[in-house]
């Protein structure tokens, strides 16, 4: 038996059970469950449940298909998080594999998943590091080192240190795009991969002049554009266009500072974007290393006005914190130094630890490599590792959320086969793939290219094919964040099913073979901490979000995260990402809905440890004014033969008596016979209370049972915002 099947609040799965035996009773007693009395509605008439038992949606196994995530922890958390007590309570939400998420990716830092490896300049412990393949001491712990070559201002780090080296007003640093972007990797000409530096002055400016103090390698062919459109470029590239200044076109860059006369009137710009072609190919360093040669590197950018009597007037603002002028830029050198470790800034859980805690639910496990801060040498060196250890590896994600580092799609692809020949050479059997967009539910855009095609996926895509390497992605990977954090309502619950629906269907339409599984990697109610993550809301949600995955074409559901996280203020109240209501201390004193719900998905509804089960598709004919759908339903068949219905009620105020219908291939109408377990989780059980540090659940009870008997007049009463499994045999009426 799997490790969650104990742990976590006293409740069991079998109707021989106390708890189901209490619910029993209860049930006798009136109170709520399931009703066998025919029409019996409680003020509302039956409700028709139809089950195509006919075609089979889709095939899965739970033990690959439903998973959770650990992501970056607190230096101080990691011992407590691996401790027994915590580990028995993290599984007992039930879910199978797990998913090692990689957050130094996100602050722009380089990952040492192995602190013990080489330095390409050893003598000065600095530059390219690639940990060691060679297994040693036991790696509990990981730190990233934030690049000192970095572009961006703002990024998921930037309140650790994270800014843009290219306006902090120190001569001494300096941005460098990605070395392995350049000519000498890629094996392409370098204008097949601009590298841009992008400037938001933050209001519109009459500007005609641009400074730059380039480092070595600076360009020699390069444009300089302004937004010719209000909306912000990156959010909205196809809103606009960049437009060359009159004199921004440069053929014969000569390096050092260069002051840029654009245009011969001041032109009124917010937005600036500088656009590379070719290097200089040129060192900052001594070295002999060809990454210090490769791509671009500038130290400070002055934009402003320059007078007839040649006065520079810079609007800049030139300081080393989140205060500085915004800049985004292409990419950024993975160079960095051992002076660069800042360990509070996050603790990546050390492979070792992961691999043997007992986390992993004895699955094999997705782990990532570093690949936009990382190089293909260590990324190798880190599977190597993973696979002498005899660690079982089921995926590999390669980088993390390329296009909230503001990446163009062929750089990206660039980097994707570069690392992907490394890792197959180690082994050619290894499955991976990406690119983990951030939580979106439309497709990404980026700025046209010369084919005038704007989606990202689409074009991600087509550059593995047009490299013959489209078998070197085995699966696509997002994240499901669907819902702004602030702006949650009831009625988010009907757009659910609709949101997901459409993304699946938008990343096949950009080009994903059919045989290329899609899995959602990380997912929760928001991106931000808010309070609906704790309440019922947040448990009917999960289970609508993980029905509506796989009916409409996900094959992998990654719920994130395992471990407990601290009660802390969110939007519109306290609340917890997860399963738990947890202190300072990751003391656990209660559960969330999400909690419960998990649960119910996982030890009800489908079943561990026991093969595939087959998923059909369910509706019924209950909505609201609006036509909103009130009530979803997701049957699946079981290995033993059983149907188990997963249904949410969405009505907040009402419970809806329903009958549940079998459509069979030959006509007939078949039903549920014999007993029928009936388990919900909902508003009864569960509701919230916002309250700072004492913030609580009340009532807090587990999911109510029973058994009642089927037949053709049976109905079963769905409590209001509720989610109820269903499960029993199917026969003829």
């Amino acid at each position: 038996m799997r490790a969650q099947a104990s742990g976590g609040p006293e409740w069991k799965t079998r109707s021989c059970y106390p708890w189901l035996l209490v619910a029993v009773i209860a049930g006798a007693l009136g109170v709520g469950g399931a009703q066998n009395t025919p029409g019996h509605s409680l003020g509302h008439s039956t409700t028709t449940i139809r089950v195509d038992a006919v075609h089979v949606v889709k095939k899965f196994d739970p033990n690959h298909a439903l998973g959770t995530s650990i992501d970056i922890l607190r230096p101080s958390e990691v011992d407590k998080v691996y401790s027994e007590g915590i580990l028995k309570e993290s599984l007992s939400a039930g879910w199978g594999p797990i998913t090692y998420r990689q957050n130094t990716e996100l602050q722009g830092a380089a990952w040492h998943w192995n602190r013990n490896g080489t330095w390409s300049d050893a003598t000065h412990q600095r530059g390219y590091f690639t940990g060691s393949p060679e297994p040693a001491e036991f790696i509990r712990h990981s730190y990233g080192y934030p690049l000192p070559h970095r572009g961006n201002t703002h990024g998921d780090g930037h309140m650790r240190g994270k800014y843009s080296r290219i306006t902090d007003g120190d001569p001494n640093t300096y941005w460098k795009s990605n070395p392995y972007l350049s000519s000498h990797y890629t094996g392409e000409d370098d204008g097949l991969h601009p590298q841009w530096v992008l400037v938001d002055l933050q209001t519109v400016e009459r500007i005609d002049t641009l400074r730059i103090d380039w480092a070595n390698p600076y360009a020699t062919m390069y444009e300089v554009e302004y937004w010719n459109s209000e909306r912000e470029p990156l959010s909205n590239p196809t809103d606009g266009a960049w437009i060359a200044f009159s004199h921004g076109i440069v053929t014969q860059g000569r390096g050092g500072t260069e002051t840029l006369k654009l245009s011969s009137e001041p032109k009124s710009v917010r937005y600036l974007r500088i656009w590379m072609t070719k290097s200089s190919n040129t060192s900052e360093t001594e070295d002999n290393d060809p990454r210090s040669s490769a791509g671009y590197a500038i130290r400070e950018l002055y934009v402003g006005t320059l007078s007839s009597d040649g006065q520079f007037v810079d609007l800049v603002t030139h300081v080393p914190d989140q205060d500085q002028t915004v800049v985004f830029t292409s990419s950024a050198d993975p160079w960095h130094s051992a002076l660069d470790l800042t360990p509070d800034a996050g603790d990546q859980s050390g492979l070792d630890l992961f691999f043997t805690s007992g986390i992993t639910n004895q699955l094999p496990a997705m782990i990532p490599i570093a690949m936009l801060y990382g190089t293909p040498e260590d990324a190798a060196a880190e599977i190597a590792y993973v696979k002498k250890r005899g660690y079982p590896i089921s995926y590999i994600e390669m980088g993390e959320e390329p296009d909230g580092q503001k990446m163009l799609p062929e750089d990206y692809g660039a980097l994707y086969l570069q690392f992907a020949k490394a890792i197959h050479n180690v082994d050619p059997s290894l499955k991976l793939g990406g690119p983990v967009f951030e939580g979106v539910t439309q497709d990404i855009q980026v700025w046209p290219d010369g084919k005038g095609r704007v989606s990202w996926l689409g074009r991600f895509l087509d550059y593995l094919q047009e490299h013959g390497r489209i078998s070197d992605l085995s699966f696509v990977s997002f994240e499901h964040y669907p819902f702004a954090p602030c702006e949650i309502t009831w009625s988010d619950l009907y757009q659910e099913p609709e949101l997901t629906k459409t993304v699946l269907q938008i990343w096949r339409a950009d080009g994903v073979p059919a045989n290329v599984p899609l899995m959602n990697t990380e997912s929760n109610l928001s991106w931000a901490l808010t309070q609906p993550m704790t309440d019922v809301f947040a448990g009917l949600w999960l289970a609508d979000s993980v029905g509506s995955f796989l009916t409409y074409g996900g094959d992998a559901y990654y719920h994130s995260p395992i471990q407990p996280e601290t009660l802390r203020p969110g939007c519109r109240g306290w609340s917890t990402y997860g399963n738990f209501v947890a202190d300072q201390n990751l003391d656990i004193h209660g559960h969330t809905a999400q909690y419960y719900a998990s649960r119910l998905i996982n030890l009800e509804w489908v079943e561990h440890d026991r093969g595939e089960h087959s998923l059909y598709r369910g509706s019924s004919d209950l909505s609201d004014g609006a036509g909103h759908a009130l009530i979803t339903v997701y049957p699946v068949k079981r290995p033993d033969g059983e149907w188990s219905l997963l249904v949410i009620n969405k009505d907040q105020s009402n419970p809806h008596p329903v009958q549940v219908q079998f459509d069979a291939d030959d006509g007939r109408a078949q039903v549920f016979t014999g007993p029928v377990t009936m388990i919900t989780f909902g508003s009864e059980q569960y509701a919230w209370h916002s309250d700072g540090i004492h913030s609580h659940a009340d009532p807090e009870n587990p999911p109510l049972g029973r058994t009642d008997p089927g037949g053709p007049d049976a109905s079963f009463t769905l409590p209001r915002a509720s989610v109820t499994v269903l499960r029993g045999r199917v026969g003829d009426r």
